[in-house]
């Protein structure tokens, strides 16, 4: 897996970070769903991830048709750094 840089302003919840490909310069945002207002926006690619009782949605920012695998190595580090090792990555909202 390749190394990614994660921001988190301060002003926001950890959850609620920026994953950085160096490579690629392709963004991925997260939005802690129980805490943070998801509005999506058109032309990006979108997951979301359940984990005991965590729910998080990943948005990209500047999609340019980069591999729908990239975004999802980026979201699995984002998980782990967080420690929700029982992640699940779903293509669209579980109901």
């Amino acid at each position: 897996m390749s190394k990614y840089l994660i921001s988190i302003p301060g002003d926001e919840a950890l959850k609620d970070g920026t994953i950085h490909d160096p490579n690629t310069k392709l963004k991925v945002k997260a939005f802690d769903l129980l805490k943070s207002r998801f509005i999506p926006c058109k032309g990006e690619v979108r997951f979301f991830v359940t984990a005991s009782h965590e729910k998080l949605a990943f948005e990209t920012k500047g999609y340019k048709k980069q591999h729908k695998l990239l975004i999802l190595q980026m979201i699995a580090h984002y998980c782990i750094y967080l420690g929700l090792l029982e992640a699940q990555i779903h293509p669209s909202w579980p109901l």
